[in-house]
C-alpha cells in the first residue's frame, strides 16, 4: 500500500507520521504528499504552462530541441528516450530545465552538462517565468521532505543540506498523448524503470496513468490531483543510504486521455560522494547521473 503523508505533520515531526515515512522509505519506495507549501493553484499554473508549450507547432518546439545539445535541456521529441533497453523508445514528449550554477561557483569552470544553460521557447514568453517560479518552490518542498527523511533515518535533520548547496535538480514536463493505436506490448509512455537519482517530487494533472510495482509483483495505479504530490526514491538514494531508502519500479502504459506530469528530480551536487556508508568507495553523484543519462537519452547515447 502506498501511504499518504501530510507535510505539515512531518515538519512537526509527528511520531505517527514519521513512522509512516520510515515505512515508505524502507518498504515501499513511494508515497503521496499533501499539505505542502505549494498550493494547487501554483501546481495548475505550471501544468498549464507546459500544456501550452506542448501545443506549440513542432517547428517552435524544434527551436529548443535538446537533440542539438550535449545535455538534457529543452524539448525531447517522442522516441527521444529509452529507459528500458528491452522496450521500444518511449512515446512521450518532454521539456527539461534545471538549476544553473552562479557565475562564481567553483564547478562552473568544468562546464558540466548537468548544469547546462536552460533553453526557453521564444514563442511562449511567459513560460520561463512560470517554470522558474515553480522550480524554486518545488525545491523548497523537496528540501523540507529531505530533512524529515534524514530524521526518519536516525540522522540529524540537516544531514543532507550541504550536499544540496548546488543541486543537480532537473524539472521536467512530461506530455503523454493518448496511447497510439499502433502501440504494442513493447510500447509505453515510459517503460518500467527506477529513477536514477535521489528524490522525485511529481505533480500531475490528476489523469491516471502511473503504475508502481509492489513487492508482491502487482502493478498498483497511483494518481494525485494538483496540490498532492507523488514522491519516490531513486537508485542513488538507495545505495547512498545503505538501503535505508528503496527505489521501486514504475511505468506509464498510456490510456485513452492525454496526460501531463511534472517531476522534479532532486539530486545532490555533482561532486557529492554517494557511495554506500562504510564502503570506502568514492562514487560521484554527477558521474552516476551522467552515466545513466547517457544510457537513456538517445542523442547522448549516440554522442557517447
Amino acid at each position: 500500500m502506498i501511504p499518504n503523508l501530510d507535510m505539515a505533520k512531518l515538519a512537526a515531526r509527528d511520531p505517527g507520521e514519521m513512522a509512516r515515512l520510515t515505512h515508505a522509505l524502507r518498504e515501499v519506495g513511494f508515497l503521496t504528499l499533501s499539505n505542502t507549501a505549494l498550493d494547487p493553484a501554483e501546481v495548475r499554473a505550471a501544468i498549464e504552462a507546459y500544456r501550452g508549450f506542448f501545443r506549440l507547432p513542432e517547428a517552435e518546439k524544434r527551436s529548443v530541441d535538446m537533440a542539438r545539445t550535449g545535455s538534457n535541456r529543452g524539448w525531447g521529441a517522442p522516441a527521444s528516450e529509452q529507459v528500458d533497453p528491452d522496450a521500444n523508445p518511449d512515446f512521450k514528449e518532454v521539456f527539461d530545465c534545471g538549476c544553473e550554477l552562479r557565475a562564481d561557483h567553483p564547478l562552473q569552470a568544468l562546464a558540466l552538462p548537468v548544469y547546462a544553460p536552460n533553453l526557453w521557447p521564444a514563442a511562449q514568453p511567459d513560460f520561463r517565468t512560470a517554470i522558474e517560479n515553480y522550480l524554486g518552490a518545488a525545491r523548497g518542498v523537496a528540501m523540507d521532505l529531505l530533512r524529515a527523511m534524514a530524521v526518519a533515518m536516525d540522522e540529524e535533520e540537516t544531514a543532507f543540506d550541504r550536499a544540496f548547496d548546488a543541486p543537480m535538480a532537473l524539472l521536467r514536463g512530461n506530455y503523454y498523448p493518448k496511447r497510439p493505436e499502433w502501440a504494442g506490448e513493447k510500447d509505453f509512455g515510459i517503460a518500467a524503470h527506477t529513477d536514477y537519482g535521489c528524490l522525485t517530487l511529481l505533480a500531475t494533472d490528476g489523469i491516471p496513468g502511473l503504475e508502481v510495482r509492489l513487492a508482491d509483483g502487482r502493478w498498483q495505479p497511483v494518481s494525485a490531483k494538483p496540490g498532492t504530490f507523488i514522491v519516490n526514491f531513486g537508485e542513488m538514494l538507495e545505495f547512498w543510504t545503505g538501503g535505508r531508502a528503496k527505489a521501486t519500479l514504475h511505468r506509464v502504459i498510456g490510456g485513452p486521455q492525454e496526460r501531463i506530469s511534472v517531476p522534479l528530480f532532486f539530486n545532490p551536487a555533482h561532486d557529492t560522494n554517494v557511495a554506500p556508508p562504510g564502503s570506502g568507495q568514492v562514487i560521484s553523484a554527477g558521474d552516476h547521473l551522467s552515466r545513466r543519462f547517457n544510457e537513456t537519452y538517445i542523442h547522448l547515447r549516440e554522442k557517447a
